[in-house]
């Protein structure tokens, strides 16, 4: 895998908002103490690698408004660059708030991610990094985002250059039966791919992680996410499929939403570094775990020791 020295190892790609949400685990009804942080599936993953010493790049859209400055300073300041980020006048920063236990409540139809086009990506050296990331989130803000995800794909197909998908559904944005086609035929087009058995069984109906492989065959990697269970991984990239089954450290979760942006930067910053199977969904354990105990999609790993999870191989 070719070595980036000169910039960042790892781009991801896609819609980063200002996030509201409880200092506490508690309902936004009843809710007095609120937090104004940043969120957003791709950007996640770029902080989340920065801080596990992989160099990041976000790459999106932001509005020309105090909020979008924040998104970009928060970004930053967790150690991700931000230079290919657009300002777009004409539009607002999206904004999103987390309701502890209760999901997710999106502000962000017409916001200036949703301008994204393959323009977006023009000037951003896709070709010179060692992995892309991009999610199923992008190409349902607009037929301009669709664009540019495959754009971008088509671009690193041609190089290198290894792209990771996350099928990451989100049903406020399209609803399964629409999303369904859309979404397999993306993560048959990636290298790497994660997926929750929950959504491979919603929108594809899988019922197990094998059921996944079979539907899914193309990919050299292809994690398959079971929540508390675990976490399975296909890989044929060497040529022989080896697959390779890591149970989920025990956690008390304090909320769910963004824990599966920290297992893919674990994931990925594993595999860049030349960790085994076992390492690479270890890595991804680890780090889901540790937002699954805040009510942030973002957290600074701390002093607490964990048992290394025991592994499976099949």
């Amino acid at each position: 895998m070719k070595d980036s020295t000169s910039g960042p190892r790892l781009i991801a790609l896609g819609e980063a908002m200002v996030m509201i949400v409880p200092v506490r685990a508690e309902s936004l009804a009843t809710a007095n103490d609120l937090r104004l942080d940043v969120g957003g599936a791709e950007s996640n993953v770029a902080t989340h690698a920065a801080a596990l010493g992989v160099s990041s790049a976000w790459v999106g859209a932001v509005g020309d408004d105090f909020l979008g400055e924040r998104v970009c300073r928060v970004i930053e300041g967790r150690g991700v660059h931000v230079g290919w980020v657009s300002v777009d006048s004409g539009a607002q920063t999206g904004v999103y708030f987390k309701d502890p236990g209760r999901g997710v409540l999106y502000y962000r139809r017409g916001s200036a991610a949703s301008r994204m086009s393959p323009a977006t990506v023009a000037g951003v050296p896709l070709e010179h990094v060692q992995v892309v990331h991009v999610s199923g989130v992008t190409p349902a803000l607009s037929p301009t985002c669709a664009a540019l995800i495959d754009a971008v794909i088509e671009r690193v197909a041609a190089t290198d250059t290894l792209l990771s998908f996350d099928v990451n559904h989100r049903a406020p944005l399209w609803e399964p039966g629409t999303a369904a086609p859309t979404l397999l035929t993306l993560a048959r087009r990636a290298d790497v791919v994660f997926v929750g058995l929950d959504e491979a069984h919603t929108l594809w109906g899988c019922e197990t992680a094998h059921d996944v492989r079979c539907l899914l065959p193309e990919p050299p990697r292809l994690v398959v996410k079971d929540g508390d269970v675990g976490a399975t991984e296909f890989d044929r990239s060497a040529g022989t499929e080896v697959t390779t089954f890591v149970p989920a450290i025990p956690t008390e979760v304090v909320e769910p939403v963004g824990a599966g942006d920290a297992f893919a930067a674990g994931f990925l910053a594993a595999l860049m570094n030349g960790a085994d199977a076992a390492g690479r969904l270890g890595a991804g354990h680890a780090r889901s775990h540790l937002v699954l105990l805040s009510t942030s999609d973002f957290v600074i790993e701390t002093q607490q020791k964990h048992q290394a999870p025991q592994q499976r191989r099949e």
